[in-house]
This record gives structure tokens, C-alpha cells and sequence, in this order.
């Protein structure tokens, strides 16, 4: 008998949720798509609101640049939203990806807007801690810094002192101007980037979502830049486990970490800490695939929930040119 293919169904809401309460942790759901035989991780992260490298990291097993007709992919669109404060921009370093807080509705609820970023590359790494907004400009002019400058004269890349508006501009055409100095949440022109540690220590956004987050963000707005690779929260009679792979700088004990936040995330449910299934938890904390799933010991196992996971419609629009700078600069 052939095996039963579920029907394709509209994608999900990837980039913006609402918070029901206070106490919810978890938005989103998992999703999985048919690939098509152009169809490339760079085209498809784009598509879904996804980093290229969380993309890689949930499909271990598949070619990034050739998947092929009818494969698979899994998008990692379920979230653990991050710890702390559920104000202004939160980004997590380590997940590649920013959180935007609106204030709360006066029923409770809370919209937050969520989207993949690039971060600084090794040795130009992205900070950690507290800031604010203190500028926006649309069509920015970028004056490189003298550190970025050398780099570039070294490679036999020489940049001017003064790059205008356009579009050899890098920051694109939406720039936050961050209080830690010479720190900027930008647009970029060079899309692929995003979802990768490319960057000189700024955070690069895709150009249509930071135009999307432009007009929301005001002057003062708090930013909070933190490093957690391992996330964990209780939802629906569930504990869920996000890990990531820990950046290259990041010398803390992962398996510490692991055991911290579920501790932290059974307290703050009153849950039992001897239900969770710390083997699983372990597993994939090893995997790091970056993927929120359950990891209580009566729960579906990782192959039965992605099995059961939404099958979406295939809505990937291909860019060629940008394909083709991606590989260039990653030597594919």
C-alpha cells in the first residue's frame, strides 16, 4: 500500500504573533515543505523568515544548495520566545535571530514581531547587553569605520571614507543607530547574508523586514543583546527544548546550560522536574538543530512529531544573483 501523503496546506504566520499572556513562552508551529528541483536554503529562508543557517541546522541530512525535487524540509517556525523582559528589540546571538516586544494591549495580549539576522563574524563578534535606539534613517550614508577599512585595504578591497545612499550602500536603505557605539540594526544589500556570522559586528536584517519594523520602532526604544543557545519553556501540558549551536566564543558548559533553563522552566510552571526525559533533552542539545520540540518522557519522539508537522505549499521565488554572490563569499 502507498503511504498516505498529507495535503499541502497555506504556510503559517512565520514573523509576527500574538501572546495570549504573560505566562506563554511558545508561538509559532513547525512547518514542512516539498522542495522544487531549483529551489536552494537561500531561496527558501528568505521565503519563510528564516536564517540561512537555522535552515542548515534543521536539515542536517540535506543539501543546502541542491536539495532536489521532493525533499523535505523542515522550518523551524516554532519559537521559544527569549528569557527576560518582554520589551522593546530582544536578540539572541546565538539563535541568529531579533524579537520586537509592542507594548501590551489592555486585555493582556501582546504582539511580537520576530525575524532572522546576520551577526558578526569571529573576532568582530556582535555585543551582549543593554541599549537604545538613539537614530533611524531611511537611505543612510555609511561611514566605515577606520578598524573596517584596513580589513578591507589588506584584502585588496579598498573601501572610501564615504559611501552614499544606493545600492553599493551595505546598510541598505533602514538604519537603527544602536547607544552602544558603532552599533547599527540595518537593512543590507547583500540578503543571502542574513542568517550568517558575516557581518563586522552589526546586525543585518532582510531589507523587507527591517522596512516592515521601520515605521514601529520609535527613538528610546530599550535593546536588550544577549547569547542564549539553549532555550526551554513549558506550553500546553508540555515542556519544549530549543537548542542551538553555541557560538565559537562561547566557552560556558552547554550541558549546564541544558539543565539550567529546564530547572528554571519547570519552577516557573510548578511542573515535576522528574517527568522530563533529560536523555532526549541531551540528544538534542548534541544535534543542535535549533528545532523546539517536547521532551517530557511520555511525548512523541522527534521523528513523530515532524512527521506530523504541518506540509505547506511551496511559495519559494528564486534569486539567481544572489545565489551566486552566496556562494562566492562562502566558497561553495
Amino acid at each position: 500500500m502507498a503511504a498516505v501523503v498529507p495535503p499541502e496546506q497555506p504556510p503559517l504566520e512565520t514573523s509576527r504573533f500574538v501572546i495570549a499572556d504573560p505566562s506563554q513562552r511558545v508561538v509559532g508551529e513547525l512547518q514542512v515543505l516539498r522542495t522544487r528541483a531549483e529551489d536552494t536554503f537561500v531561496d527558501i529562508a528568505r521565503a519563510y523568515n528564516i536564517g540561512f543557517e537555522e535552515l542548515v541546522a534543521a536539515n542536517p541530512e540535506v543539501d543546502p544548495w541542491l536539495p532536489g525535487e521532493d525533499a523535505e524540509v523542515v522550518l523551524p517556525t516554532r519559537f521559544i520566545l527569549p528569557p527576560g523582559p518582554r520589551e522593546g528589540i530582544v536578540i539572541n546571538n546565538a539563535q541568529m535571530r531579533l524579537y520586537f516586544f509592542e507594548p501590551p494591549a489592555e486585555d493582556g495580549t501582546q504582539v511580537v514581531y520576530t525575524h532572522p539576522i546576520g551577526i558578526g563574524r569571529i573576532g568582530r563578534a556582535t555585543p551582549t547587553g543593554q541599549s537604545t535606539v538613539i537614530d533611524k534613517a531611511v537611505d543612510p550614508t555609511w561611514y566605515p569605520p577606520v578598524s573596517v577599512r584596513r580589513e578591507h585595504a589588506e584584502r585588496g578591497d579598498p573601501l572610501p571614507a564615504i559611501v552614499p545612499p544606493g545600492p553599493d550602500n551595505p546598510l541598505g536603505r533602514h538604519v537603527f543607530r544602536l547607544g552602544l557605539p558603532s552599533y547599527l540594526i540595518h537593512g543590507t544589500n547583500q540578503p543571502p547574508g542574513v542568517g550568517m556570522r558575516v557581518s563586522a559586528g552589526c546586525v543585518r536584517m532582510f531589507p523587507e523586514d527591517i522596512e516592515a519594523l521601520y515605521p514601529r520602532i520609535a527613538l528610546g526604544t530599550p535593546v536588550r543583546l544577549i547569547n542564549e543557545p539553549v532555550l526551554a519553556a513549558w506550553h500546553g501540558r508540555q515542556l519544549y527544548v530549543d537548542a542551538h549551536e553555541p557560538l565559537e566564543e562561547d566557552a560556558r558548559d552547554p550541558e549546564k546550560l541544558l539543565v539550567d533553563v529546564i530547572e528554571q522552566a519547570m519552577a516557573e510552571a510548578g511542573q515535576p522536574l522528574g517527568t522530563v526525559d533529560f536523555r532526549r533533552a541531551a540528544a538534542l542539545l548534541a544535534e543542535g538543530r535549533g528545532i523546539a520540540l517536547p521532551t517530557l518522557r511520555n511525548s512523541a519522539d522527534s521523528g513523530q512529531v515532524l512527521a506530523a508537522a504541518r506540509r505547506i505549499e511551496n511559495i519559494v521565488v528564486h534569486g539567481d544573483s544572489e545565489l551566486a554572490a552566496l556562494r562566492e563569499r562562502t566558497g561553495e
